[in-house]
């Protein structure tokens, strides 16, 4: 005769705060890994790198690139930022910080424009096996 009542029973879960912090350790490990894949379209000093706090993105790390109306408004130069995500990044082993590191650096093009390749196109692949393609010559070269 009377029908259930749905409740809806919100939790309150506590949110962690959003924040960045400059990631210094990751601005030395990319350093790295452009001299020994010898990636020299990449400009190192435009390049940042910060450590995520707070985000419920599921990602290790990200690529954000400038893009251009920005460069061209503002005056500043194609620059990148790769933001990797505290939470996952750093639970990983170093060899695997390290293929995400190169990961990221695949989406920078040769033009180092700004812009960023994405995951497939009609010349490149961003996928596990041309990561760990790049891995191994990594692991080769001796600096």
């Amino acid at each position: 005769m009377f029908g259930r009542k749905k409740i809806r029973v919100r939790s309150v879960a506590k949110r962690v705060k959003f924040e960045f912090e400059s990631a210094e350790d990751v601005k030395e490990r990319i350093h790295e890994i452009v001299n020994k894949l010898d990636l020299g379209h990449v400009d190192v000093i435009n390049v940042y790198c910060v450590r995520s706090t707070g985000s419920g993105a599921r990602a290790y790390a990200r690529i954000w690139g400038l893009s251009k109306i920005f460069q061209f408004a503002a005056g500043f130069k194609p620059t990148y930022v790769i933001e990797v995500l505290s939470h996952y990044y750093d639970k990983l082993s170093e060899e695997e910080k390290i293929k995400v590191l190169i990961h990221e650096l695949m989406h920078i093009p040769k033009t180092f424009s700004g812009a960023l390749k994405p995951h497939s196109g009609k010349h490149h692949r961003i996928n596990s096996r041309e990561v760990n393609k790049l891995f191994q010559q990594y692991m080769e070269v001796d600096l």
